[in-house]
């Protein structure tokens, strides 16, 4: 039986993935666009900058990340001369960190899969008097469906395994920034293994089972059965 704070904490980290996710799409897909896209020819700087938190040791991303977004950092500090309170340590804190954080799972996939579209199929559109939104919209985005679901997924495991970053930034208040990865680590850190265990199998299941989806469709998509 996996105790009442273990379930608030798996339920704070769905929340936080598919937020994550969400934003994730909504700022990693015109991102990913213009890097299949663009000519420009040092595009290789914000590839590195996107590419970054892949290397980066998360506690030092979570570190930087708290000195920003605290009451002595310049969004924290804004937020707090606006009457507001800062985001470290707050669910809001711990989104960003997260979006940052996943960025490469995101926009690396959604930029493969918009580089294998090609421009013939955007120029056949353009002929038929298509505008730029709509090609991209009617041609580019279903041309890239498998992007998409490679890019969702990665994006929402990843952040379910969370834990430096979210350390950092998040801390470890129950209800409201706990996450499960935190949870597993206190219940080792007090000889709670069974309670550790049932967590951890928890989310070795739904990872799996995630894994294991996109790679099926991602077979149909590539079959033409979708």
């Amino acid at each position: 039986m996996i105790p009442e704070a273990d379930l608030a904490a798996l339920a704070i980290t769905l929340q936080l993935a598919l937020a994550s996710t969400l934003v994730l799409l909504l700022l990693g897909t015109p991102l990913a666009w213009w890097l299949a896209r663009t000519k420009w020819r040092f595009k290789f700087i914000p590839e590195a900058i996107v590419a970054l938190p892949l290397v980066l040791p998360p506690t030092v991303l979570g570190f930087y990340l708290l000195l920003t977004l605290g009451p002595n950092g310049p969004v924290g500090g804004l937020m707090e001369s606006l009457g507001g309170r800062p985001l470290a340590f707050t669910f809001t804190g711990l989104v960003i960190g997260s979006v940052i954080y996943s960025m490469p799972f995101v926009v690396q996939p959604l930029q493969d899969a918009f580089a294998a579209v090609g421009r013939r199929p955007l120029e056949v559109a353009a002929t038929l008097r298509a505008s730029p939104l709509d090609r991209f919209f009617t041609v580019a985005v279903p041309l890239a469906r498998p992007g998409f679901l490679t890019a969702s997924v990665l994006g929402f495991a990843h952040t379910l395994g969370e834990f430096g970053v979210v350390l950092m930034i998040g801390g470890n208040i129950p209800g409201e920034t706990r996450v499960a990865s935190i949870a597993i680590y206190d219940h080792v850190e007090g000889l709670e293994y069974a309670h550790a265990h049932g967590l951890s199998v928890v989310l070795l299941l739904f990872s799996f089972s995630l894994l294991v989806l996109v790679y099926a469709l991602n077979r149909r998509f590539r079959g033409g059965r979708l």
